[in-house]
């Protein structure tokens, strides 16, 4: 029987959740190196609907054993590489 994995839950001051889905990216920038982290399954949740989580990256496997590491948004192919840009297609929200 394998032990069971630990989650930290780390509360934030912002309101936004392009604001909170930045600092994960940020995040993961800086921490990608620790390989304690599974950065491929996080998710974002306002602090009072905690059961309703929003994925911040694809995590889809790829070929070969990876994980694609872009958006879970993303618009295209999957890849490896999380600074791949080609969402120039994706519409900008009306309003």
């Amino acid at each position: 029987m394998n032990d069971p994995h630990w989650i930290i839950h780390l509360p934030t001051t912002l309101t936004r959740v392009d604001e909170v889905a930045a600092l994960a990216m940020a995040l993961r920038r800086s921490l990608g190196h620790v390989l304690a982290i599974d950065f491929g399954e996080a998710t974002l949740s306002e602090e009072d609907r905690q059961f309703l989580r929003t994925r911040v990256w694809c995590d889809h496997p790829m070929p070969g054993g990876g994980r694609c590491a872009r958006r879970s948004d993303h618009l295209g192919g999957c890849s490896e590489a999380a600074d791949v840009v080609d969402d120039s297609a994706r519409q900008a929200p009306e309003g």
